[in-house]
Formats: structure tokens, sequence, C-alpha cells
């Protein structure tokens, strides 16, 4: 196990942003949770990421002035693995729920999608190994929240065993090993740190030991899509996390002031919607086109 160490000052003082406490007594659920309306009160590791790539888009997005198009198919892939994780009832609601999405033309008799067959393959490779079956024991899908330096925050965590001090995180991704270049540190990182995934743990532990009085260590237990699915357990070193809640320390009071419109959002001037809202007021010389 990692040692824990406290990161101080994860609370509000009184030079932090405050501006979003007198929200806090919204009640969050399993219903609500991905709600633009719980998103608007309490911060998350998927819109603190949207605002450190583009704070312009993630300001529109937050305020529903605009809607990405995603691949639904590959989010509805991944949650029908944790709907089968989290128990058989959860995975029928699941399958009722999204039966259009899921079924050839809609209807059950036609059978699942090439790529809902393939979820299944992910869960054998899982369920037919003893160790996880062992490991991934605890409560599913449990909503937390708390308090980052002076703004409210909430988790949901996929497997959560209090008892055992340890939370795991089902993901799933093309190819464990694939590299996947940063632009910052300039060099190969693998999938959990190009997907900010040690952000996420370092904030979901921070936030139970905040809502259960208990430390716990995280594990992601990744799973792949290929034909024959890999699969692996991983932990986070505790100085990633260290940095990672730094990082939220020094970046999220622009990013308030931002959501406040206290300050004017940043446009990166390469995404969707940057390009979807670009116009036309200059003219750059060829030799000075910004590459990326």
């Amino acid at each position: 196990m990692n040692n824990r160490s406290k990161v101080t000052k994860l609370t509000t003082t009184k030079n932090q942003n405050k501006k979003n406490s007198s929200t806090t007594s919204a009640t969050l659920t399993t219903e609500n949770y991905y709600s633009l309306e719980s998103d608007r009160v309490w911060q998350s590791k998927t819109r603190f990421r949207e605002f450190e790539d583009c704070e312009a888009a993630a300001l529109a997005q937050l305020e529903g002035r605009w809607n990405p198009d995603s691949n639904v198919e590959v989010l509805l892939v991944g949650n029908y693995l944790h709907s089968y994780f989290e128990s058989k009832e959860a995975h029928q609601r699941f399958l009722e729920e999204n039966s259009k999405a899921i079924y050839k033309y809609g209807k059950p008799e036609k059978g699942i999608k090439s790529s809902f067959r393939q979820a299944d393959s992910m869960i054998d490779a899982l369920e037919a190994d003893a160790n996880f079956n062992r490991l991934y024991q605890g409560e599913k899908e449990v909503v937390v929240k708390g308090e980052l330096y002076g703004v409210q925050w909430k988790g949901k965590i996929d497997c959560l065993n209090l008892d055992r001090g340890m939370f795991m995180d089902l993901k799933t991704v093309d190819d464990i090993h694939k590299k996947h270049w940063d632009v910052d540190s300039h060099q190969y990182v693998s999938f959990p740190l190009d997907r900010s995934y040690d952000l996420q743990m370092a904030i979901y532990r921070e936030l139970i030991h905040q809502q259960f009085d208990v430390w716990c260590d995280p594990y992601i237990i990744a799973v792949s899509k290929q034909v024959v699915p890999d699969k692996g357990i991983y932990s986070i070193p505790d100085y990633l996390m260290q940095e990672r809640l730094g990082q939220v320390e020094m970046d999220q009071p622009r990013i308030e002031s931002v959501i406040h419109h206290e300050e004017e959002p940043i446009r990166c001037e390469h995404c969707d919607y940057c390009r979807l809202t670009k116009t036309l007021d200059e003219v750059i010389p060829i030799d000075e086109i910004e590459l990326y």
C-alpha cells in the first residue's frame, strides 16, 4: 500500500474561492450526477480537464450553449461493462433503457451489435480471472462529494471497499500499452497519464477521506478492446497524486473566475468549438501559420 500523506489546505481558507459554497445544500445523487445542473454546483475531474483544454469550449458546455458531438456508442460500451459489474439488476436496467443502441435494429431477438459483443469479451476476460473476482469486492457506484481548496467537488467510485482501505476504477482502453505523446513534457506517456486518471484518483481519494474519514488506496483495473482483450491492475504513485492536487490548487482560481464571468475565457483556437465559432478577423502570413 502507498504511504498516505495528507495534503494541507484542501478546505476553504479566507483567501480561497467561496463562490459556490452557498450551493452545497443541493442533493447529489446517482440520477443527477451527470446532469448540467450538478456540474454547475460541483466541480469534477471531467469538467476540470475540459477547462484545462479550452476554457471557451468548457464554459459554453457548462452554460448549455454548446453540446459537442460525442461517440455515443463508445460511451455506451463503457457503461455496458460498468453496469454488468455493478449488479444484475443494474445491467438489465441498462439493457432495457438502451435497447435501440445495443441490439441490431433495436430488437433483442436480432442479437447485440459487434461493439457490444466485444464488450462481452472484455467482461469474460475479467470475470474468468479469479484474482479480479477477489479484488473487485465492495460497494459499487458510490457518489462522493467534498471540498478542495474552497470549491465543491464530486466523484463517482466504481468499487469502494472501506474495510480494506481501497477503491477501484474500471477503465476500457483500445490498447493498454499504446504510447501517447504528451505535448507539455515532450515525451510519450501511458494511457492513465494521457487521460489524467492520476488526477481523478487523487481527487477521489481526498473526497472519500472527507466523506468517510478513511484513507483509501486507488487502483485502476484496465481491460483492452483488442480481439483478445488484455487486462491489468495498476496503482498510482503518491507523488503523482500530490502533483495533481497541486495542479488543482494552482489552476482552480482561474477556472472559477472564468465560470463566474470575472475573467474572459481563453480560446484554444483548434478544438471543435473554436473552429465552429471562429471568425476571419485577421490575415496571417503563410510562414506564421501555427502548427499543432
